[in-house]
Order: structure tokens, then sequence, then C-alpha cells
């Protein structure tokens, strides 16, 4: 019996094999701080510990469990080489690895990939490292990478459906056991392919089983949660791909497994919560994450009951995040808050109608953030895609009623996704 069949049998990975993992990265990663949050603990009542994965080598967690896989090759198979697919996290914290055991590593990401996210795989990975661009999507890139590694007799190492890398990923628990003064009474960890979750949940699960264990997911992105509810893991046909470091479409088999074992719940977390959850972390406590990183910190509204006078940790998971996005995540945000909203309205096509629409509907501390008029002649009226952002949450109800009593024809946005994503 293999071990990964023996682990997906006994839905646990073995506390021991993540020490002995922890002993192997001990020069390689940093032991990331344990933080008290002040400002965190005062707003839920309870003691909020934060893990700073985001300080890590390579800001985020999946160091850990790409070093420990590679690392436990032999000699021949490092001599090989070892290829991965990823556009993100994974990909710098193969590129690292391979570059401290000096072994020839070849990453294949998607060809829309950010400059950005090139560059840090090149920083980190140096000489060792061969970037392929290759399809337009994460799928393309991995189908290609495993045809590299069957044609050429590489080790391909996946980024989370692996044994090695889930003990890798789980001496994030051991340093929380290890480093916390109090007992956790929770533990806030987010899922994406299950890595993290497998592994710092099986950690807990047998050196403190009483820390109830609440695994996150995006709610564009419910995979692990679909699966444990359905008793079988399943593929979803579509994902919102925002939170890019915790939305898949299908977990591993192994962390599927092992989560359905050890993790107490899953919750989702809505995205604009996340976005809004990274702008207070960024005003609030100087914090830039990753959307992924937010996850575990923006869920703690949905159980701010249950923690009051609790001991809890939250994992901030990952902080690369792009300064591109920035724009994105404020518009999610405020859509989000209720304080951004969207229409296309139908104007009369003479002389004033824009100037009673003003006057009449919008109210005085209403803003127009966007605004596009496709005239059509030889119609009586011509359709605007409009935005108009809100100083109050409570103003939207009574401009929603203004726009319901006045003669224009209007339809709300925000809720239709596909037709908001085709225009604005």
């Amino acid at each position: 019996m293999t071990n990964r069949q023996s682990v997906i049998d006994k839905g646990i990975v073995d506390s021991n094999d993540i020490m002995r993992a922890s002993k192997k990265l001990r020069d390689i990663v940093n032991r990331t701080p344990l933080h008290l949050s002040s400002s965190l603990s005062e707003r839920y009542k309870c003691k909020v510990y934060l893990k700073r994965e985001d300080l890590q080598v390579v800001r985020s967690y999946k160091l850990r469990g790409a070093y420990i896989k590679i690392s436990s090759l032999s000699e021949s198979e490092k001599a090989k080489g070892v290829v991965c697919a990823s556009a993100g996290n994974h990909a710098q914290g193969f590129a690292y690895s391979c570059h401290k055991l000096k072994i020839n590593g070849v990453v294949y990401m998607p060809t829309p990939t950010t400059r950005q996210k090139i560059k840090q795989v090149e920083m980190f990975g140096g000489d060792f490292v061969k970037i392929i661009l290759t399809g337009d999507t994460f799928d393309d890139a991995f189908n290609e990478a495993k045809k590299d590694s069957e044609a050429n007799d590489k080790c391909f190492i996946h980024p989370f459906d692996d044994v090695k890398i889930i003990e890798g990923q789980g001496t994030v628990g051991q340093e929380i056991y290890e480093d916390c003064q109090d007992d956790l009474d929770y533990l806030f960890i987010p899922v994406g392919g299950g890595g993290l979750s497998a592994g710092v949940g099986s950690f807990f699960k047998q050196v403190s089983p009483q820390t109830i264990l609440i695994g996150l997911e995006p709610t564009g992105a419910p995979a692990m949660k679909t699966s444990i509810e359905k008793g079988l893991n399943t593929e979803l046909e579509r994902i919102d791909k925002f939170v890019d470091g915790a939305a898949v479409k299908k977990v591993g088999d192994v962390n599927f497994a092992i989560c359905s074992n050890v993790l107490n719940e899953i919750a989702l977390v809505d995205e604009g919560k996340i976005c809004t959850t990274i702008l207070e972390l960024y005003n609030e406590e100087a914090l830039v994450v990753e959307p992924a990183g937010a996850l575990s910190i923006a869920a703690l509204d949905q159980y701010k009951e249950e923690i009051k006078g609790k001991n809890i940790c939250a994992i901030v998971s990952g902080g690369n995040n792009d300064i591109v996005r920035m724009a994105d995540i404020k518009e999610r945000s405020m859509m989000y808050e209720g304080l951004k909203h969207y229409f296309i309205i139908r104007l009369p096509q003479r002389a004033g109608a824009l100037k009673e629409f003003l006057t009449e509907i919008l109210g005085p501390d209403d803003d127009i953030c966007y605004f596009e008029y496709k005239k059509k002649n030889s119609r009586s009226s011509g359709p605007v895609v409009l935005g108009i952002e809100l100083s109050y949450k409570k103003d939207f109800p009574p401009l929603l009623k203004r726009m319901e009593n006045s003669k224009v024809i209007f339809q709300y946005l925000n809720n239709d996704i596909e037709l908001f994503e085709f225009l604005i």
C-alpha cells in the first residue's frame, strides 16, 4: 500500500511526519510571527492571533510544501529535473526550492500571466528555472506540464494533491501550536486545493483536538464544501477566479479525504467582503495581503458571536497582491458594501432629459462615477450605462424608489454578473 493510499484511507497525515518536515525547513523558511492583533481583538471581543505567512520568504506558505516534496526525491529523480504548472505562489515556492537544492526545474504558466509574477519566479529560480508560457488558462499550462513530465520522466510537483506537499504545509500548524501562549478555541484556515487545510488540520486534530477548525472558501469557488456535502470529490463546472490563490475547480483527492475528516466545518466568504477586508487591513493594520490571504480574516464577521471571549487564530496565507488589481478590489468592495450601483437606463432623446434625471432622481450626496451613452438617431430613447456612487448604503432604497416612480425605464446590473462583466 502506497503512502498516498494509506493517508487517504486514514484521512490524516501523521503529526510526526509534519514535525520531521519542520526540521528540514528550519534553515529554509522563515518562522513567521504569530501576531496578536489589538484592533481585531477589540472589534471581535476576543483574542485574535494572525499567523503571518505573508511575511514568508516568497510571501506565502507555498514554499514549505514545494521544498519538502522536491527535497524528498531520490538523487536520480533530482538529476532528471522537476516540472510544475502555476501562475502564482506555487511557482515561486517551486522556483525558490529549485535554486536552493540546485535542481533544474521548468514552470509552465498561462500566456496571460502578468509580467510581475513572471519576474518573481525568475528572481527566485535564477539559472535553475526555465519558464514556458503556454495556452490561455491554468488548465492549458497544467496539461503541457504533465506532458513534459511524462515524456521526459521528470517528477511533476503538484501544487496541493501530494502527501509531501501536505506535510510541508502542515508545518504552519505546528508553528502556530508551539508559538501560541493560549489554547486555541478556533482556527480559521483558507482552502484552495486543500494543501494548507489538510496539513494544518491534520496536525491540530492530533495535538489539540478541542480546537474547532474552520475551512474557508470564496463563494464563487466552493469546491471543497461541495465535495464534502456530496461525499465525493467533485469538479465544479464554473468558478469565479478572483480569489486566485483559493479558487480551484477540483480539490486534490488526498486533500479531500483529509479535510472531510479533520475540518469541523467549511464557510463561504463573499468576494466583495474579501475586498473590503483587504482595504481595511491596508488602512488599519498596514498589511498588504492578496485576496486569498484576507480570506480567514474576512470570515470572522460570520462567527462574531461564537468567538466572543475565545482565543482564535486566522492564517494570513499570502501577500502577493499585484498593485494593478487595487482598482478592481475597491470596485468589488464598494459594490458589496452597497455604495456603488450600475444601471442601464433609457433616456428620451430630447433636450433636458438628462438634466431632469440628475435633478429629480439623484440625491444630493449621490455621484455619477460611470456614464456611457449610446445614441441611436432612429429611436425615441437611447440606452445609458450608468454607475452611481453613494455616500451611505441607506441612500440606495430612496434612489431606487425615485427611479421606479419616474418614467425612466431601467435595468439593475449589479446582480446580473454576465451582463455586468460585458458592459462595465
